[in-house]
């Protein structure tokens, strides 16, 4: 039992040494922020990561418990292409979980643990400017493209990072809901995967780690994880729908990140323990590890 532990800390030293001052960007979601063990075990790691050198950035998702809230009080949720139809009402309440309820969590959570978490919204220091996002669905060939209108759903236009900069350089683990803000103060809801993607980008982070609630990359031939995979490779994939559903997003937010300068991204399952510290510090990972062409 004693030499597996060593082993396993030998192992991880070289990876600790590499990634040391370094930002991590974590976009936090899936199971992992529903199921306790795991919540538990996602603060500690977090925590440990910022006592050994690094610098986690954490973006959370929270979907679930939006559509629970929203369901309690007696508002209907419509989506179109994976993404929640947003109106007033709707957004305040998105708001309300995203920043009020999910956030604080999270940074209690990490808190409990040891570690110094500070919670932000997009509308924090201007750390997420926004704009409307606008869906467009292809027609007939004939026929112009649709223009569907989502409500106060956004897209980022720019990051600014000096507040999160900040409470690195202090000692602070950052912990962000995906809210931004538009020119005119209004608020948008924006998916958490591409706030992570530009947050990564815009702190020339070392890796960006997506969770989610499968393994990773999938061989469409035999069915087996990819452990490492090229832009260019992903991109083939995506044209001949080797990749699909819910994973297409976040390629695409992976393909995005390692464009403009983050050294990997990683797609991990959030649903085994520890799986930041599993993908980081050992030699084989969990999931599959995104890198540009070069």
């Amino acid at each position: 039992m004693t030499t597996n532990v060593a082993d396993i800390l030998i192992e991880a030293l070289p990876y600790i040494r590499r990634f040391y001052g370094k930002t991590i960007v974590i976009k936090y979601g899936g199971h992992a922020m529903v199921e306790g063990h795991l919540k538990e075990g996602f603060a500690r790691d977090i925590t440990l990561m910022k006592f050994i050198g690094l610098h986690p950035v954490v973006v959370h998702g929270g979907g679930p418990q939006i559509g629970l809230v929203l369901e309690k009080m007696g508002i209907d949720s419509q989506f179109i292409d994976g993404m929640r139809v947003t109106d007033e009402p709707t957004m305040d309440v998105v708001e309300m979980v995203l920043v009020g309820k999910v956030n604080k969590e999270i940074v209690a959570q990490i808190n409990q643990q040891g570690g110094k978490a500070v919670g932000l919204s997009g509308k924090d220091g201007g750390l997420i400017l926004s704009k409307k996002l606008h869906l467009v669905r292809s027609q007939a060939e004939d026929k112009p493209p649709e223009i569907i209108d989502i409500g106060m759903v956004g897209e980022v236009v720019a990051v600014n990072p000096e507040s999160i900069q900040t409470l690195e350089e202090g000692g602070f683990i950052p912990v962000i809901a995906p809210v931004g803000v538009g020119d005119s103060g209004e608020t948008y809801n924006i998916n958490a995967d591409w706030v992570a993607s530009k947050v990564a980008v815009a702190l020339n982070a070392a890796k960006l780690i997506l969770l989610t609630d499968v393994e990773g990359v999938m061989d469409d031939m035999n069915g087996s994880l990819i452990s490492s995979v090229k832009t260019e490779v992903v991109k083939k994939m995506l044209e001949e729908g080797a990749i699909s559903g819910g994973m297409i997003p976040k390629i695409q937010c992976a393909m995005e990140a390692v464009h403009q300068g983050v050294e990997r991204v990683h797609i991990i399952d959030g649903r085994k323990p520890h799986a930041v510290l599993l993908e980081l510090f050992t030699d084989r990972g969990i999931g599959t590890e995104v890198t540009n062409d070069q």
